[in-house]
């Protein structure tokens, strides 16, 4: 008997001895939002007075707050007349840097410096309401190591589908030039790859180190020293190489492509979007309707190259470059629209300051878009192009919890996307100014 009550007195004491923190952790964490306005980018509606349920980080349910019972224990936030919409996407960043200086940006700084600034750039890009990007292009994998930090909770930042370096010609778009043949950049992990057999190899080794989409650059582009603005890059076979190589991987490739003819190889080609498009014709957008590829039209940033970039030192033949692409991609993406190519949000950030990826929603709906056209494109078409339709791009059960809010009506006034007022990603708190309810901090 007293060896019974002995062992029963042991067990009552393990019982307590649980730290509460872990019996807290087995019960799910229950958060109710209520909004008088949810933009559901699915319908093209916006949806009157919605309770959206969460547990832990995905949605649990939504529906009229009339309807919809708050379970026990619930925490509810209330954000009164705000409209509430998905977390936006990006599908073209640069998170690991932002232009200062173009000859200490090449000469001075290195990759350290790109990994000790790139968690600002992320934590700018989550508070002005961009939950998940796609980053198309960085070197040394610092995009790697940033994605794999703030999927650890360690900081706070966007869910990033990361490129890491982005495959070049040499002499091309993605190889710095215009310096002397004997200057060498020792140690320099990029994506120089010629002919099939190298692009094979360059994609294996970007998905060995962690790639989640692989970026090629199809054509010259602007920032950079070759002569050309759009001239063809890679070989139609060199492109199928890397399209062919990453799909056995299960991976998707993005190709940056400002010039006509180059545009056409890589949608023949097979990649998933075409960034830039600056000079796509009538033809290069029936074949991207007809392949289903995805346009990704950077149409804000020649405002800020043209204001800026010649007092960051840039040489003139880059400035001129600029002046011959924005016009001309602008009224393409009209022509685009039109034809009712699909088209994805993607801005180009790191080029302008990161935080500002808003701005491009005004131009957007300047050049032809609708407002609705123009959230779906960040939202329900931004999700479809990275692969991930059944977990962002919209606020639904199963769902990641994926919250911005802001004060007003953005199919009203689509300048409104540019002020966010409340961020919310996973089921956690990025931003608020809307109610008393604490923002999530890192030490």
């Amino acid at each position: 008997m007293k060896l019974t009550l002995r062992f029963a007195l042991f067990a009552f004491a393990a019982v307590l001895s649980v730290p509460l923190s872990a019996a807290e952790e087995t019960a799910p964490r229950l958060l109710v939002i209520k909004a008088a306005h949810v933009v559901d980018p699915v319908s093209g509606t916006i949806l009157p007075a919605q309770a959206i349920v969460i547990e832990n980080d995905k949605v649990r349910s939504i529906g009229p707050v009339a309807s919809v019972a708050v379970p026990a224990g619930a925490k509810v936030i209330d954000l009164g007349d705000a409209t509430v919409l998905p977390g936006l996407i990006d599908c073209h960043t640069h998170v690991t840097g932002q232009p200062e200086n173009f000859y200490e940006d090449i000469f001075r700084k290195s990759p350290v410096d790109q990994a000790t600034t790139s968690h600002l750039y992320a934590k700018r890009t989550l508070t002005a309401g961009f939950t998940t990007i796609r980053n198309v292009g960085a070197d040394n994998y610092v995009d790697f190591a940033l994605r794999n930090a703030i999927n650890a909770g360690k900081l706070a930042g966007p869910r990033i589908l990361a490129s890491g370096p982005a495959l070049s010609a040499t002499g091309g778009h993605g190889d710095l030039n215009g310096m002397s043949p004997y200057v060498r950049f020792e140690g320099d992990i990029n994506g120089i790859a010629n002919g099939v057999d190298e692009v094979r190899k360059k994609v294996r080794e970007n998905i060995k180190y962690g790639a989640d989409v692989i970026k090629i650059l199809a054509t010259a582009g602007v920032l950079s020293e070759e002569e050309s603005v759009g001239g063809p890059q890679y070989t139609l076979e060199e492109m199928k190489a890397a399209v062919d190589e990453a799909a056995m991987w299960g991976r998707k490739v993005a190709a940056h492509a400002h010039g006509t003819e180059g545009i056409k190889l890589a949608i023949k080609a097979g990649v998933a979007s075409i960034e830039h498009a600056s000079f796509i014709d009538d033809e290069g957008i029936a074949l991207a309707k007809q392949h289903g590829s995805y346009l990704v039209p950077d149409i804000y940033n020649d405002d800020y190259i043209l204001a800026e970039y010649s007092r960051m030192g840039y040489p003139d033949k880059i400035i001129a470059k600029e002046k011959l692409v924005g016009r001309t991609q602008r009224e393409n993406f009209t022509k685009a629209v039109k034809a009712g190519a699909k088209i994805a949000y993607g801005t180009d950030s790191g080029v302008y300051p990161h935080g500002w990826n808003g701005k491009q929603f005004r131009h957007m709906v300047k050049w032809g878009m609708t407002p609705m056209q123009a959230i779906q494109s960040a939202t329900t078409s931004a999700a479809d192009l990275l692969g991930w339709k059944d977990r962002v791009g919209e606020i639904a059960p199963g769902y990641y919890a994926d919250l911005i809010a802001v004060k007003g009506d953005p199919l009203a006034d689509i300048t409104i996307l540019e002020h966010v007022a409340f961020v919310m990603k996973g089921g956690e708190i990025y931003r608020n100014e809307l109610t008393a309810d604490p923002v999530k901090q890192f030490e």
